[in-house]
């Protein structure tokens, strides 16, 4: 058959249908646009349901404006100014608002540029520390081998590849019981004349604490007075600084701190952009090394672009700007206020349970985390929480801490946009659930539960 009688073909009879749906190979003939729809979409239905996904910072939930703005812009090539001069206008749009936003000295003496994830931005912005330290060395006629980065133990894995593809040595400060998140104990041993920048995190993956970034410049403003050494900071603020600039407006993390030299934040996170778009912001041109930027030309003029990528989506960035025009400042602050009420809500309710104590409560970020209390039960561990959350659909992380606190495990749960009260009560509901139903068991679990999941 062939044409329209290939339509009248039952479903789930046709070519394709009838056999495996797992092509390894390129099939031969075409089928029907139905059919080839039906099998993929098919072969995604055992995915999670990204609403109940409480281990991931990444947005589920966009408004049926923006899903038509998305479908409008599906061909966009960010890359390709020339042709999208108007979307590359709204790159630059979005991220002198958020310079403005992180409270950068000078509008007039800013860059900044969008990336795939903050992943990406914290690359860029670890490549402009870098060349910034060799231009400096070998300006001084000093050798420009061998630099480091500090950081915390607690950073998100993007900081050791970019340590690993780009030659630089990660100089990692753990966390420990009494220093729980990096706050510049121990960096007046580790700084050096090749220090080319610290990491500072304006929100810890694994617990949603941020790092006292003010704290850390003040002990490098001490180090500079006895040593000479200006080093820099770099705030990866992929979840925190789209929330401390509504939530905690007065906490000094940004650029009112001179240290501060570059920012980055994910809009697919707290930006509320579905993925994958993130920014980042210098607080000055000198920030940023001219060589590391190349020019295109654009409406008879140029624009300057840095990135990883190439070709990529432009479709993002129209809705990061979206975003911005449709919330604005109040709006933003409702949204993430109400995440963090929900979060705070949650995390009260996981305390008043017997065996759990909270590492942290949601009152930095939307985000809290919990663990058992020591020797409370040699029967189950958190790993069985959140095995049995995850029959019921909850997707919730359990794993080990970094540095000394690596022994203990946590769960965490992210409160996104999209986590309504009313799933947060049903949340709730099955936590206690389930904890009853491991606090009966008469004997120890004999398998040790999932292991750690995916929690960055």
């Amino acid at each position: 058959m062939s044409g329209l009688d290939d339509e009248l073909e039952p479903i789930f009879t046709r070519f394709g249908e009838a056999t495996t749906a797992r092509y390894t190979k390129l099939p031969e003939g075409e089928m029907l646009p139905d059919t080839a729809y039906r099998m993929v979409r098919d072969e995604t239905m055992l995915d999670g349901n990204a609403r109940l996904n409480l281990a991931t910072f990444v947005g589920t939930w966009m408004d049926d404006h923006a899903q038509r703005l998305y479908a409008d812009s599906f061909d966009k090539n960010l890359i390709d100014k020339d042709e999208y001069p108007a979307t590359a206008a709204i790159e630059e749009y979005c991220w002198r608002i958020l310079a403005d936003l992180w409270n950068a000295p000078n509008p007039d003496d800013v860059i900044g540029t969008s990336t795939i994830g903050s992943s990406e931005a914290c690359m860029l912005g670890g490549l402009a520390l870098k060349r910034r330290w060799q231009h400096a060395r070998r300006a001084a006629g000093l050798p420009a081998e061998k630099p480091n980065l500090i950081m915390s133990s607690a950073v998100q894995v993007c900081w050791e590849k970019f340590c690993n593809y780009f030659d630089v040595e990660m100089r990692v400060i753990p966390t420990t019981p009494e220093h729980p998140v990096f706050d510049g104990e121990g960096l007046a041993e580790t700084v050096d004349e090749h220090t080319i920048g610290v990491v500072a995190l304006m929100g810890v993956t694994y617990t949603g604490a941020y790092e006292p970034v003010a704290k850390i410049a003040g002990i490098l403003d001490g180090i500079q007075a006895t040593t000479g050494l200006d080093v820099p900071i770099h705030v990866d603020g992929a979840s925190g600084a789209m929330i401390a600039p509504f939530l905690q407006p007065d906490l000094e993390w940004d650029f009112r701190l001179p240290r501060v030299a570059s920012i980055n934040t994910s809009g697919h996170k707290y930006g509320l952009v579905y993925p994958g778009v993130g920014w980042v912001v210098w607080r000055s041109t000198a920030s940023l090394p001219e060589d590391l930027v190349f020019r295109v030309s654009y409406l008879g003029g140029e624009m300057p672009t840095f990135a990883l990528n190439f070709s990529r989506p432009g479709a993002q960035v129209l809705l990061q700007y979206y975003r911005f025009l449709r919330l604005g400042r109040r709006g933003y602050t409702a949204i993430q206020r109400e995440s963090q009420q929900v979060a705070r809500y949650l995390a009260d309710g996981v305390a008043a349970l017997a065996p759990y104590e909270l590492v942290t409560d949601g009152s930095d970020i939307p985000v809290f985390a919990w663990r058992l209390k020591p020797g409370h039960t040699d029967k189950w561990t958190l790993s069985h929480l959140s095995e049995r959350l995850r029959v019921r659909g909850w997707l919730v992380p359990a794993y080990p801490l970094s540095g000394e606190l690596a022994d203990q495990t946590v769960m965490r749960i992210v409160c996104r946009n999209g986590l309504s009260r009313d799933l947060a009560e049903d949340l709730l509901r099955d936590i206690r659930t389930e904890t009853a139903l491991l606090e009966s068991l008469p004997a120890p679990i004999p398998h040790p539960g999932l292991g750690p999941a995916f929690h960055h």
